[in-house]
């Protein structure tokens, strides 16, 4: 028996966790390590998600203290199992981890994949914050057109309880509700929801499958930072953002994304330098010159945009983009400039609690204040920070109403963005083929 531990995030270490250990008698996990995501640390991963072999769960740690439990517990087999990181960083981890003792490993599709007896299209990207969502919507309501039950299956997010969020499903904005969904989980669901999207989440994505198929005529996986799908895709689609050319093939596991991919929706193409839209091709017909590739835009809508005028500004965006996807700004600091606004404010003097502290982490934001609110603690860090700050207006380019989530002291102007297709061929035509 090997003695393993899966460094993760609260989401793909949970699926490799019960795919490949779990009931697995050669394996003994002793351990998660947990990064990116706070609060997780500290806690375990449930026995009654764990299997017969792991009657008290499993105990989830801080990834800091990696080397010490490889050590303690004479850990033969450490796997990496998140994303959106540099290749250099995997191997400072594989570094750390084989320095302790213990091989490194990663687990990869063939291990991972679970097959669906529905079809499945798959959307991924190369980095989080390419534009996946909009893509999936598009996706979705294209299908849905064509008169196809299409059920859409996220990556997960289970911030929460484990063992009560093993099966979600969302319909509704009670369903939201009754969940206790953060805001990262709503920025993904509410919109889907408000398309007449049936969107399933969860814990365990094997069951989550059973579930889905019951309504489905098609799956399909809407996929989280730039990870690759949990399950067996009969077309990946994949999104490139040439705001970050040259990152493709260079963070992990974005580049496996990138080398599988069916089609390419390349974004963003109204705001990217003609340069990089340039490299980002040129590594397309390098890599994977098979692949269809669509063009696209991305742009903003703002219901009464002239309000922005000559106003001092708060920007908020989406904050798993600003944070671990590596972005300085989003679709809220285009529009603050695109409509004239007097000041963007600087919000880090204002922040508190674990806001300040993601500031001292991504040290790369200034102007941007970006949406955290992981649990309720950080919602009511987040709105407390906003309502001490000096403006006229919030500019908020997260993908929900935070109106619904928070209560803040001034007015809050709402930025949607959207998948906007250049020419041929588009997804319409793609999906016709498949």
């Amino acid at each position: 028996m090997r003695k393993v531990i899966i460094m993760g995030a609260a989401g793909r270490d949970f699926h490799n966790f019960n795919v490949y250990f779990r009931d697995n008698p050669d394996y003994r996990v002793v351990a998660f390590t947990a990064t990116q995501i706070p609060d997780i640390e500290g806690r375990k991963y449930p026995a009654a998600l764990a299997g017969k072999l792991y009657p008290r769960g499993i105990p989830i740690y801080s990834e800091a203290e990696l080397t010490d439990l490889i050590k303690e517990h004479k850990v033969d087999e450490v796997h990496f199992a998140y994303s959106d990181v540099p290749h250099e960083y995997v191997m400072h981890k594989a570094s750390e981890a084989m320095a302790a003792g213990a091989s490194f490993v990663l687990l990869g599709p063939a291990d991972t994949m679970i097959k669906s007896r529905k079809p499945v299209i798959s959307v991924c990207a190369v980095r989080t914050g390419s534009g996946k969502s909009q893509t999936t919507r598009k996706v979705a309501l294209t299908l849905k057109a064509k008169g196809r039950r299409v059920v859409v299956i996220r990556h997960p997010m289970p911030y929460g309880d484990l063992e009560k969020q093993k099966v979600q499903r969302f319909a509704t904005y009670e369903d939201l509700d009754r969940h206790e969904c953060t805001i990262e989980e709503r920025e993904e669901y509410e919109p889907h929801i408000d398309n007449g999207i049936i969107v399933y989440a969860g814990v365990d994505y094997g069951a989550i499958l059973k579930q889905a198929e019951k309504e489905a005529d098609i799956i399909l996986w809407d996929g989280g930072n730039n990870d690759f799908p949990f399950y067996k895709s009969d077309l990946e689609i994949v999104v490139v953002d040439p705001h970050r050319a040259g990152h493709e093939l260079s963070y992990h596991p974005g580049e496996t994304n990138f080398r599988r991919a069916d089609v390419y929706v390349v974004n963003k193409m109204d705001t990217a330098e003609p340069e990089k839209v340039k490299l980002v091709m040129d590594n397309i017909k390098k890599i994977n010159p098979k692949a269809k590739v669509i063009k696209a835009n991305s742009p903003i809508f703002v219901e009464d945009g002239s309000q922005i005028k000559g106003k001092r500004v708060l920007v908020i965006e989406d904050g798993p983009t600003l944070t671990h996807g590596g972005m300085r700004y989003g679709a809220g600091i285009v529009a603050a400039q695109q409509y004239q606004a007097a000041e963007i404010i600087d919000p880090r003097p204002y922040a508190v609690g674990s806001i300040k502290k993601t500031f001292e982490k991504y040290s790369h934001l200034d102007k941007v204040l970006p949406a955290m609110g992981y649990g309720e603690k950080q919602t009511r860090e987040l709105a407390a920070t906003i309502n001490k700050i000096d403006c006229d207006l919030v500019i908020s380019a997260t993908p929900i109403d935070l109106n619904r989530v928070i209560k803040v002291n001034k007015p809050m102007l709402r930025v949607r963005y959207e998948l906007e297709e250049i020419g041929q061929p588009n997804l319409k035509s793609v999906l016709k083929d498949f």
